[in-house]
């Protein structure tokens, strides 16, 4: 796992939301400037966060 979603750093709300937010963000800035593959790239980023703080952070 490359994020540990119960390490004690991510425990507050807004800095799961800004870890998963900001990547997102950023592909979009790549995709309008015409970077096909970093738009992808923080977008997978943006999408592995999401998923791992959010959705998967109760199991082991």
């Amino acid at each position: 796992m490359l994020v540990d979603p119960k390490h004690p750093f991510f425990r507050p709300l807004w800095v799961r939301v800004l870890c998963a937010l900001l990547p997102l963000l950023w592909a979009g800035v790549e995709l309008s400037t015409g970077s096909i593959f970093w738009a992808i790239l923080f977008g997978a980023a943006g999408i592995y966060l999401f998923v791992t703080l959010f959705l998967n952070r109760g199991e082991d």
